[in-house]
């Protein structure tokens, strides 16, 4: 611990390691956790209609069944579930079949690695970098499910924003995260709130739902994680990165004008980078329009 605290580059390394293994979990979370959820809302519904539910030949989570090849089914031997490693070993392809593999799970241990790093590096050691990294890695594994399916589940945002609630408890310093208590508190509302009223506005005025439930509960949990001074510049990066990449993926017809597109990765990304650099692009923003 003494030498994690002593080196940032050792930490930062040590953190960049670990993060790779978190990063394939993650990429676990965002296979299965929608798959979980809408087998257990299938159950649900079946008992609400009166209807029987078929029995599950084996169990399905997050740990088992183990990891298998979406194409032959072949369990995937350990050896060959090294973060990376495996991915370059095997050329991205599956060891049995030779099927290929998608190139986004190395994608998503290296950014999780990546981003655990930088926070070590940004934070050093102590429990600011661990509660930064934890707000990272749920920031990670919502943007792969939204991205996916659309879903910000409220298993993944309720509990991200209650461990910001609780944390702010021990809020010791004018640092995020956590936020000051009083702070996160009203970031919490305030983000909730905030987007709530633009949803019923947007849908006042065309009739169409523009975004989902889960946004407001991401957003809510970024003002508590962040506290409520960092919510415009949360939310002026997510709709300025958001448009453009929504016009550029229209522009090049990837994309058609009447489909959605989700809005929590940009909400997540945005707020990473606050996490990081927010009291300071604040500052120099403030700086240049000749407020500070």
């Amino acid at each position: 611990m003494a030498l994690l605290a002593a080196y940032p580059a050792v930490f930062a390394a040590v953190a960049f390691l670990f993060g790779l293994a978190i990063g394939s979990f993650l990429n676990v979370v965002i296979h299965r956790l929608p798959l979980v959820l809408e087998r257990q809302w299938r159950a649900q519904a079946a008992e609400l209609e009166g209807r029987s539910v078929p029995a599950q030949s084996e169990p399905y989570n997050l740990l088992r069944p183990r990891s298998r090849c979406p194409a032959c089914a072949a369990p995937i031997r350990s050896v060959h579930n090294i973060p990376i490693l495996s991915y370059l070993w095997l050329r991205g392809r599956c060891a049995a079949c030779r099927a290929p593999i998608s190139a986004r799970y190395p994608a998503v241990e290296l950014a999780t690695a990546l981003a655990t790093a930088a926070v070590a590096w940004h934070f050093g050691f102590g429990w600011q970098a661990a509660l930064a990294m934890v707000f990272t890695w749920y920031l990670i594994a919502l943007t792969g499910i939204d991205i996916d399916r659309q879903l910000l589940p409220d298993i993944l945002t309720i509990p991200l924003l209650w461990i910001a609630l609780i944390a702010s408890l021990w809020h010791a310093a004018d640092v995020a995260p956590p936020a000051a208590l009083r702070d996160a508190v009203i970031g919490a509302i305030a983000g909730y709130l905030f987007l709530w009223f633009v949803f019923q506005l947007f849908r006042l005025m065309t009739g169409k739902e523009g975004m989902g439930y889960g946004d407001f509960k991401l957003f809510a949990a970024i003002g508590a994680w962040l506290g409520w001074q960092m919510l415009p510049l949360v939310l002026m990066l997510a709709a300025v990165v958001g448009s453009v990449v929504g016009i550029a993926m229209i522009a090049a017809r990837r994309h058609g004008r009447g489909v959605p597109i989700p809005f929590g990765p940009y909400l997540a990304g945005a707020a990473w980078i606050a996490l990081l650099w927010g009291p300071q692009i604040v500052e120099r923003y403030l700086d240049v329009a000749g407020l500070g």
